[in-house]
This record gives structure tokens, C-alpha cells and sequence, in this order.
């Protein structure tokens, strides 16, 4: 029996991802702990392990697709003495089947499901309608010829195929096993078949279907001036960031609380330790000594650990620190557990591994996942002072501005002091504004007599 690999959940809250590469190709023998694909989720790319051992008898899903839904077939393997024609057939059944609650809808919507669906579970055989003789009957764009011979290409190319007017049938694909892929249809001319009267209404109904989906829809929701411009493609860790952040600001009603905060004595201590610790391979920055004071803030005033739940609020009684890293594409929060608990070494050198891996991709999800509050820091470009969008479900965040020479009162009298802005932003439906002000106040008097951090 064949044994079908399917797209795994990465995380508590993955639905989809997109299969970013394929690591193994069909016919390929595979062991337990073989790495097969690289998955791209809205946070990182993950490597997906095999579990069985056998042949790759057939892919299934191409490397490079979208939306790919967890529990998908994207692959079969076959074990040994087991026939690979039956681990083929196996998956082109289970696809016929797989779309069946869409012949309860509409005629026109099953057009549009039917290439984007049932085409990516299986492109040997044809979808219920087709079958059936019915209006989902794929086009020549779409994946078949005029023998009525199913084409094999990826659910991205059939799509672009229609939108185009571009036929399938005169294209060689470069993909597994002779199947066509996006690349391949860049510099295809339009078909002039997909002028042809019979085939004008399918094809009208497939190019609709781009403006009901999400993506397609935003970007057409952005008005054309006729100036010069490229659309890019949404990926899926720019969606999450804007679906989170649009979230956080219309739930979460932030007020903004802002202090001046000198860091003379911090970096004087700063350079201390590093003495001290030279030869350890640790180095201290300012942002690990910040992350530490802000754990300890925490502990010392529990009514802004805390989330705002509708019936509850949560008190947490340990301060994880989520800590804002810029990768390629967008960003992400790696978490310093226990922040308060450690060594500024230890989370120095936490901060270095996590990321390191946040900028390769590779981090864990219960390494993102979870925190108790968040730090951003854009002191290092030059920033002075910003505010910044709670990440939900968290109670509060703070924005760290540069360090700066500022004229400064110290005793009494003016003098140049490094001054720098810290703005904490707190959800005022679980932190009143009296607590927020007395962590910013317990926040700048640890920044500014730090020997309390190494206490």
C-alpha cells in the first residue's frame, strides 16, 4: 500500500503553507529522517522530515506552490516489492473525490475552483465535472488539449495560463516529470485559441476568478495613475504581520507613554562586563541589558504582564520576552524565556543564536511563538523616539530610540548626558494608565542604576 505524504502543520496555527523545495525527486529511495521538502510558513522555512522508508513513486504538489492546505497530498512513497503504477493511481483517485462539495454550488463557481483545486491534487485525472461533461470542464489554457488529454502543471501556472491567454498544450515543461511551472511561461505568446468562441466563456469565468480571491483583490483595491510600477506578491509572513498588526490597532486601544532615560551608567557597566568577560565569546549590547531591565520591570510591577482575554485577564507569572528582529520579507519576534531569570550573558548569547536563526529561516515555532511582552529597538538607525503596535495577544510593547549626546540637568546643573527615549506602548483594556507609568518609571531607574540587573 502506498503511504501518502502529506503537508504537515508545522505549528499550532499553520492551515497552509507554500512547498518552497522539493529536496528528493521521483524515484529517489528515502529513509527515516531523510529531509524531503523545505516549507515555507508565515514565519520561517522548515525542513520536512520522512518518517517511512521507500521510493518517491510520484510529487504530487510542485515545488514552489501556494497555499498548499495542511493534509494535502504532496507526495506518495512506495515500499520495497510494492508496485509504483498502484502508489499513481491511488492519489489520482483520492483527488476525484476530494472536490465533491463543490458540485453543490453553482455552475460558474465550480469553474473557478475546479484548476485551482482539484488541478493541484492531481493532474492525471480529471475533476467531477469534467467527468460528468458539466460547465467545470478545464479549457485548453487550463490543462488539456483538444484530444482532451489532461496537461501536467502546477495550480500557479494553470491559473497565470488563463489569465494570459496562453495555451498549455504548446508549452514543454521544465517541472517533475515533464510537469509546467511558472517559469515557464515567461515570454509564452498568447493562444489564439483562447479567442476561439467555444472557448470564451470558460476562459472569461477562469480570469474572474483572480478578482474574488484575497490577494488579487487588494491589489486591485490600489487605484492605477498610470504611473510606472511592478506588483509584488504578498508572501505569507507579509499577511500575517499585516492581518496581526491591523488586528492589534483596531482591538487593542494603545496609549503611549514616553520617558528620557540616561544611559551613562549602563554603559559604563556595559564596557565593565565585557572586560570581564573577554576570551568568553559573549559580548553585551545594549539591547541585551535593555531586554534583561524590562524582564525585571515586569516582575516588579505584574499588572503590566499580563493580556487582556474578553471574560479574563491573564497574569503571567514569568516575563518571556519577545524581541523584534528584521529579516528579509519582513519581521519577527524571537523569545527570550525567562528573561528575568538569567544572566545578561546567557540572554546575550540566546539573542546571538536566535537571530542568527531568525535570519535563515529556521527558527522553531515554540522558539516565536507565546511572550509576555516585546522589545523593538531601532536606536541603531539613527531613530530618536517611535511608537510601536502591541503584538496581540500581549499587553504592551516598548520602542527603544538611539542613544544620544543631549544637554541634560544632572544635580542640578546642565551637562551633556547619552539620553535616549524609551515609549512604551500599553492595551489600555487590561493596563491602566497609572501601572504603565509606574513600569516605565521602574524601567528607567534600573536603566539608570544597573547594578540592580546583575543583583
Amino acid at each position: 500500500m502506498p503511504i501518502e505524504l502529506k503537508m504537515p502543520a508545522l505549528s499550532p496555527t499553520m492551515e497552509e503553507g507554500t512547498l518552497a523545495k522539493w529536496l528528493v525527486k521521483e524515484g529517489d529511495t528515502v529513509k527515516s529522517g531523510d529531509l524531503l521538502a523545505e516549507i515555507e510558513t508565515d514565519k520561517a522555512t522548515m525542513e520536512f522530515e520522512a518518517i517511512d522508508e521507500g521510493v518517491v513513486s510520484q510529487i504530487l504538489v510542485a515545488e514552489g506552490t501556494d497555499n498548499v492546505k495542511v493534509g494535502t497530498v504532496i507526495a506518495t512513497i512506495t515500499g520495497e516489492g510494492e508496485d509504483a503504477s498502484a502508489a499513481k493511481a491511488a492519489p489520482a483517485a483520492a483527488a476525484a473525490a476530494a472536490p465533491a462539495p463543490a458540485a453543490k454550488e453553482e455552475a460558474p463557481k465550480q469553474e473557478d475552483v475546479a484548476p485551482a483545486k482539484a488541478g493541484a491534487a492531481s493532474d492525471s485525472a480529471p475533476t467531477p465535472a469534467a467527468a460528468a461533461g458539466g460547465t467545470g470542464l478545464p479549457t485548453p489554457s487550463a490543462g488539456a488539449t483538444d484530444k482532451g488529454e489532461r496537461i501536467k502543471a502546477s495550480p500557479l501556472a494553470k491559473r497565470l495560463a488563463a489569465e494570459r491567454g496562453i495555451d498549455l498544450s504548446t508549452i514543454k515543461g521544465s517541472g517533475p516529470g515533464g510537469r509546467i511551472v511558472k517559469d515557464d511561461l515567461d515570454g509564452a505568446p498568447a493562444s489564439a485559441a483562447a479567442a476561439a468562441p467555444q472557448a470564451a466563456a470558460p476562459v472569461a469565468a477562469a480570469t474572474s476568478a483572480p478578482a474574488a480571491a484575497p490577494a488579487p483583490a487588494t491589489a486591485g483595491a490600489i487605484p492605477d495613475f498610470g504611473i510606472p510600477h511592478e506588483d509584488e506578491k504578498l508572501s505569507g509572513m507579509r499577511k500575517t504581520i499585516a492581518r496581526r498588526l491591523s488586528q492589534s490597532m483596531q482591538e487593542s486601544p494603545h496609549i503611549y507613554l514616553t520617558v528620557d532615560i540616561r544611559l551613562d551608567a549602563l554603559l559604563k557597566l556595559r564596557g565593565e562586563l565585557n572586560a570581564s568577560l573577554e576570551g568568553r565569546g559573549v559580548k553585551l549590547s545594549v539591547n541585551d541589558m535593555l531586554i534583561k531591565a524590562l524582564a525585571v520591570a515586569l516582575e516588579r510591577v505584574p499588572a503590566c504582564n499580563v493580556s487582556f482575554g474578553g471574560d479574563v485577564m491573564r497574569k503571567y507569572s514569568r516575563a518571556d520576552i519577545s524581541v523584534a528582529v528584521s529579516i528579509p520579507g519582513g519581521l519577527i519576534t524571537p523569545i527570550i524565556v525567562d528573561a528575568g531569570g538569567k544572566s545578561m550573558s546567557k540572554i546575550s548569547a540566546e539573542m546571538a543564536e536566535l537571530a542568527a536563526k531568525a535570519k535563515e529561516g529556521k527558527l522553531q515555532p515554540s522558539e516565536y511563538q507565546g511572550g509576555t511582552a516585546s522589545i523593538s529597538n531601532m536606536g541603531m538607525m539613527g531613530i530618536k523616539q517611535f511608537t510601536a503596535v502591541i503584538n496581540p495577544p500581549q499587553g504592551m510593547i516598548l520602542a527603544i530610540g538611539a542613544g544620544e549626546k543631549r544637554p541634560y540637568v544632572v544635580d542640578d546643573a546642565l551637562a551633556i548626558a547619552t539620553v535616549m527615549s524609551a515609549t512604551g506602548s500599553f492595551d489600555h483594556r487590561a493596563i491602566d494608565g497609572a501601572d504603565g507609568a509606574l513600569l516605565m518609571k521602574t524601567f528607567k531607574d534600573l536603566v539608570e542604576s544597573p547594578l540592580g540587573l546583575v543583583a
